[in-house]
């Protein structure tokens, strides 16, 4: 029987969790119509979280993680996908409830499938990955919102992190003045280099939120939550907007309706796992015309398949800038 590599997360009868490399037989792949042999994944946040248990990500054991995933169809039972196809995944529950692609194979639904953008590499799509793919819909909302190049100075915060550093690089390639927010002040250079005009210490949106505060941004992409989101849309300018996309500052909102109501501001949600279909080849489409290369390899590092559990724990403990590129195949 033909087999593969994976990492496999599992949990035994007491609740303890262990995760490593093994071999797996295709005859246990879980159910789908296309089945992939996988190149490239990334690293995501929510991977970190799936191999360190820190949260309880992984709903079903036991479990490959790796939220994102391009490869080249080798089975199609969908009219959609034939053998050959290059393909792209992110969401969907993969890495939590379906076996994901930090495996050689993945076997999964079509529907959750998109065709590999034109004049994108496979590298550079996992480079971009649920971070880029998400902070371009973030780009996109604030966009819709009439938010455009000149319009004032736009807040990233988390801006070191993955998702970050692709807002401050779209965001500054399509002509915005961006203010990038950090915990690493060591990464000034680096988040300058990817375009952003000025570099705040998150200090400045850590403390206790009020109501409203001095305004200083028309808008803003948020990669934190909590306590910095607060403070975040209370220095928005009237009619401006927040485009919300993480939690790693924790998932409570401890702020005031005057922001809202005072101000005019509109709080975007950003769901990037379920985005309808035409909505995600848009961002990707997107990606594809308005990344800059060069900005994109700057903030992108690649690492072999054996060192994902290291780096993994990393992205968890706050120790990864940028993007990771896993080669896999």
């Amino acid at each position: 029987m033909a087999s593969f590599r994976a990492v496999l997360i599992e949990k035994d009868a007491a609740g303890g969790q262990s995760v490593g490399f093994t071999r797996i037989d295709e005859t246990a792949m879980m159910p789908g119509d296309v089945t992939i042999a996988v190149e490239r994944s990334t690293i995501n946040y929510k991977d970190g979280l799936a191999v360190t248990g820190r949260l309880p990500v992984v709903r079903h054991f036991p479990m490959i993680p790796g939220v994102d995933g391009v490869g080249t169809v080798i089975g199609s039972e969908s009219e959609a996908f034939a053998v050959g196809d290059r393909v792209l995944l992110n969401g969907w529950g993969v890495g939590e409830l379906h076996w994901g692609f930090w495996a050689e194979r993945a076997r999964v639904r079509s529907e959750w499938l998109i065709a590999l953008p034109p004049g994108i590499t496979g590298d550079e799509a996992m480079a971009l990955g649920t971070a880029g793919y998400t902070a371009m819909l973030a780009v996109m909302a604030l966009e819709r919102h009439e938010i455009h190049p000149g319009s004032g100075p736009i807040l990233v915060t988390g801006a070191a992190g993955g998702l970050g550093s692709t807002a401050v690089s779209l965001l500054s390639s399509l002509g915005h003045h961006v203010v990038a927010a950090t915990g690493r002040p060591e990464e000034a250079d680096y988040l300058k280099g990817l375009g952003a005009a000025e570099v705040i210490d998150r200090a400045e949106l850590s403390g206790p939120p009020r109501p409203l505060s001095k305004i200083r941004f028309v808008g803003a992409i948020d990669a934190v939550g909590g306590a910095t989101l607060a403070n975040v849309l209370s220095m928005i300018r009237d009619f401006g907007a927040v485009a919300a996309c993480g939690n790693a500052g924790g998932m409570d909102l401890p702020g005031s309706v005057a922001p809202f109501i005072l101000r005019g501001v509109t709080l975007y949600g950003i769901e990037s796992v379920r985005a309808p279909k035409a909505v995600r080849t848009a961002a990707w489409n997107r990606l594809a015309r308005d990344m800059d290369r060069a900005k994109l390899a700057a903030m992108t590092r690649a690492i072999p398949f054996d060192a994902v559990l290291d780096e993994a724990r990393a992205i968890v403990d706050g120790r990864v800038r940028g993007r990771i590129v896993v080669e896999i195949g």
